[in-house]
């Protein structure tokens, strides 16, 4: 997941030095969203495994 957010920065960047500011910021939020969902789906695997016993 987080290789797609490095994709979607890196057109961002590229879409806002080309000039095509729609592009770049749609870019930059659909990295937001799959960056918070990495966090929150690494958080929830943390606590599955705390709660089972296991060790990270």
């Amino acid at each position: 997941m987080l290789g797609w957010v490095v994709t979607f920065l890196v057109i961002a960047l590229i879409a806002g030095i080309l000039g095509f500011g729609g592009v770049a910021g749609a870019s930059i939020e659909i990295a937001k969203i799959i960056f918070f969902i990495a966090i929150v789906l690494f958080l929830v695997s943390a606590i599955v495994g705390v709660v089972r016993g296991r060790r990270i």
